[in-house]
C-alpha cells in the first residue's frame, strides 16, 4: 500500500460542521433586513429576513449553543431545533432541508465528499416534498442547484475533498440565485432575486467564509448586497395579498407516528395556499396561508397535539412595510377593538390565548368570539384565558420595526393580566424598542385609546404625540360592564357563591367598572331585568361628566339584540359622534359569562 492509498480522505467533522454552521447562520441574520426589502414571493409581505433569521437563530441557540459527539447527532438536534423555531414559507422548507440532512446522516460520524452529497441531496429532496405546489425560482430552485453540483462532484475520482465540491456547489447555487428573476416574472418586475433562495446562499457564503477563513468568519456583522440588488425601492401593493387567504398561519403538530403525507393531503383539500409540511414521524412544522386559521388548526389537531400556533395578517404587515413614516400601532385582542378600524387604521392585533376542552386557540384568528361561546355552552369546563408569550409581540414589533420609524403598544391593564409584561419583554430585546402604554383598561375602554392612537397615527403623529395624548384621555375614558347570568362567575371563583343565589333571588343586575388604578370593581346593581339594556343605559349616561361628543364602544357576549338596544338607549341619552357594536371575546366571556353588556365612553377628538 502506497503513501497515497494509506492517507485518509478529507471528511467534515462534527466540530467542524458547527461552527461552519454558526457562520451561515450569524450570516443571515446579519441580512435579515435585506431580506425583507427584497421579499415579492409569495407575497409581499416583507418578512422573509424574519422568518429565516428566527428559524436559524433556534438552531443557533439550541443544537449549536453544545458540542455533539458526532455528526448524525449534530444534525438531528439541528433538524429538530429547525422544526420547532421555523416561521414563514421559506423558514419551514430550510427546516424541513435540515430534517432531510440529518435523516441522511443519522449514522454517520463524519462526512466525506459523498456522505455530503448524499445528506444534501436527501436535504433537497424532502424539501420540495414539503410543499404541495412546488414552484421554481424559488429557494428550492437554488437548493436543487447546489445538490445536483455536490453529486456531480462526488461522482468525479479526482474530487473526495469535501471542501472541493462545496465550492463548485456554492458557485451553482450562485448562478442559481441570479437565475430566480428569468423563471418568476414577478422578481423581474421588481428587479430583485427571490428572498428565500437570497438566504440560502447567504448561509451557504457565511459556511464558505468559514471553510476558507475560519474562526473570523464567525464575526461577520454584515452581508454584501448581490450583484442585481440594486437598491431599489420594492413596490408592494395590496391586492398582492388574496383577502381570502390573509393570515399566514404556522403551527407544530407532535405525535407518535404522524402520516406528512396524510395531513399534507388534508390540507391541501381545505384549500390552504402556499402549503408547507415540514418535518418527520413525531414533529412536523406546517405552515399556509388561509382565511380561516382555525380550519388549519382543526385538520392538524386530527393527526397529532398541536403546539405553537401562529397566525399573522399579511395585509397588516403589508401596510407596514407600505408605511415607512408612519408610527406604528399594536394592541391585543383583549381591547375588542372592531375589526373595521383596526383594518382602516392598519392596527396591529397580537391574539390572546384560550384554552378549551383541553385545546388551546388564539382568540379571534383561531377562535372566532362566536365559536367561543358556542364552545363554551357545549363543554363541562370553564374555559381559561392566558396572555399571549413574548414571541408573539416580538414577532410584530420585528416586522413594524424593520419597515416603520417606531411603534405605540397600547396594553390591557396590568393588574388584571401579565400581557402588558410580556409585550415590554418583547420590547427591550428591540434594537429601537418600541413604547409600551398601560391602558388601564379591558375591552371597550382599551379599544377606544388603540383607535384613537392609530387615528393620531394615521394621520402623521410621532410616538411622543400619541402617548401625550393617551396619557391624557386615559382618565377620561371609561368602561362599564353589566352581567345578566353570573353563574359562570361563580363556578370561576370569581364571585363567592354566596352571591350566586342572593342575585337570582333578588334580581338584581351587577355592575362593574374599570377603576383608576385599573383594577376591576363592582359599582352598583340594577333591578331591570326585562329592561336591562335600557336601564344599564340610563346608568351610564347619568354618571357620565357633560361632554359635547362622545364616541362609544358597545360590547355584548353572545347577546347580539341586546347590545343594539343597549347602543340605541345610549344614542338617545348622550351626544353621541361615532360608535361601534361589537362582540366581545374571552377576555370578558370567560370570566364573564355569556350575555354580558360592556360600554366603553370617551370624549371624542375636540370635545371638551
Amino acid at each position: 500500500m502506497d503513501a497515497a492509498q494509506s492517507t485518509p480522505a478529507p471528511a467534515v467533522t462534527a466540530a467542524a460542521l458547527r461552527r461552519a454552521m454558526i457562520a451561515g447562520t450569524r450570516r443571515v441574520i446579519a441580512a435579515r433586513d435585506e431580506l425583507n426589502r427584497i421579499n415579492v414571493f409569495p407575497v409581499p409581505d416583507g418578512d422573509t429576513g424574519n422568518n429565516l433569521a428566527s428559524t436559524l437563530g433556534n438552531v443557533l441557540q439550541g443544537a449549536l449553543s453544545r458540542r455533539s459527539r458526532h455528526i448524525g447527532e449534530l444534525l438531528a438536534r439541528i433538524g429538530n431545533d429547525a422544526i420547532d423555531g421555523a416561521r414563514g414559507n421559506s423558514g419551514a422548507i430550510m427546516a424541513q432541508f435540515l430534517v432531510g440532512l440529518a435523516e441522511q446522516a443519522r449514522n454517520a460520524p463524519v462526512l466525506d465528499a459523498r456522505a455530503l452529497a448524499a445528506a444534501v441531496r436527501r436535504g433537497a429532496d424532502s424539501a420540495r416534498s414539503a410543499l404541495a405546489k412546488p414552484v421554481e425560482g424559488t429557494i428550492l430552485s437554488v437548493i436543487s442547484a447546489f445538490a445536483d453540483a455536490l453529486d456531480e462532484a462526488a461522482g468525479q475520482a479526482s474530487s473526495d475533498d469535501p471542501r472541493t465540491g462545496f465550492t463548485r456547489a456554492l458557485q451553482r447555487a450562485r448562478h442559481a440565485l441570479a437565475d430566480t428573476p428569468r423563471q418568476m416574472p414577478v422578481l423581474q418586475k421588481a428587479g430583485v432575486v427571490d428572498a428565500g433562495a437570497r438566504g440560502f446562499v447567504d448561509w451557504l457564503e457565511g459556511i464558505a467564509e468559514y471553510v476558507d477563513g475560519g474562526p473570523r468568519a464567525m464575526r461577520m456583522q454584515a452581508a454584501p448586497a448581490a450583484a442585481n440588488d440594486a437598491g431599489a425601492e420594492i413596490a408592494h401593493l395590496h391586492e398582492d395579498v388574496d383577502p381570502d387567504c390573509r393570515y399566514c398561519t404556522e403551527c407544530l403538530v407532535l405525535g407518535d407516528a404522524i402520516d406528512r403525507e396524510a395531513l399534507q393531503a388534508a390540507l391541501v383539500a381545505l384549500g390552504v395556499d402556499s402549503l408547507v409540511v415540514a418535518g418527520g414521524r413525531t414533529r412536523v412544522r406546517v405552515h399556509g396561508h388561509v382565511g380561516s386559521p382555525q380550519a388549519l388548526f382543526d385538520a392538524c389537531a386530527a393527526h397529532g397535539q398541536v403546539e405553537s400556533m401562529k397566525a399573522d395578517d399579511m395585509l397588516q404587515q403589508q401596510r407596514s412595510a407600505e408605511s415607512p413614516t408612519r408610527v406604528a400601532i399594536v394592541t391585543d385582542s383583549a381591547a375588542d377593538l372592531p375589526g373595521s378600524l383596526a383594518d382602516r387604521l392598519g392596527i396591529h392585533v397580537v391574539p390572546v390565548r384560550v384554552s378549551l376542552d383541553g385545546r388551546d386557540y388564539l382568540d379571534r384568528l383561531g377562535l372566532t368570539a362566536g365559536a367561543f361561546y358556542r364552545r363554551m355552552a357545549a363543554s363541562a369546563q370553564l374555559p381559561k384565558t392566558s396572555q399571549p408569550p413574548p414571541g408573539d409581540f416580538r414577532r410584530v414589533f420585528e416586522h413594524v420595526l424593520a419597515h416603520q420609524p417606531g411603534a405605540v403598544y397600547v396594553g390591557l391593564s396590568r393588574p388584571l393580566s401579565g400581557t402588558l409584561q410580556a409585550a415590554e419583554t418583547a420590547a427591550r430585546a428591540q434594537p429601537k424598542p418600541p413604547a409600551c402604554l398601560d391602558s388601564g383598561h379591558v375591552s371597550a375602554g382599551q379599544a377606544l385609546l388603540a383607535w384613537r392612537a392609530g387615528e393620531l397615527a394615521h394621520a402623521g403623529a410621532g410616538a411622543a404625540e400619541i402617548l401625550a395624548e393617551l396619557t391624557r384621555l386615559k382618565p377620561l375614558t371609561t368602561t362599564w360592564a353589566m352581567a345578566r347570568d353570573i353563574s359562570h362567575a361563580v363556578r370561576g371563583g370569581r364571585i363567592p357563591r354566596w352571591a350566586g343565589p342572593v342575585v337570582r333571588w333578588s334580581g338584581l343586575l351587577p355592575i362593574a367598572k374599570v377603576r383608576g388604578d385599573g383594577t376591576l370593581g363592582v359599582a352598583g346593581g340594577l333591578l331591570a331585568r326585562g329592561r336591562a339594556p335600557e336601564a344599564f343605559a340610563r346608568y351610564v349616561a347619568r354618571r357620565a361628566p357633560v361632554a359635547t361628543g362622545w364616541r362609544l364602544i358597545v360590547g355584548h357576549a353572545d347577546a347580539p339584540a341586546d347590545g343594539e338596544r343597549l347602543l340605541a338607549a345610549l344614542r338617545t341619552r348622550l351626544p353621541v359622534v361615532e360608535a361601534h357594536l361589537v362582540e366581545v371575546g374571552p377576555a370578558v366571556g370567560a370570566h364573564a359569562g355569556p350575555g354580558t353588556l360592556v360600554v366603553g365612553l370617551q370624549p371624542a377628538p375636540d370635545a371638551a
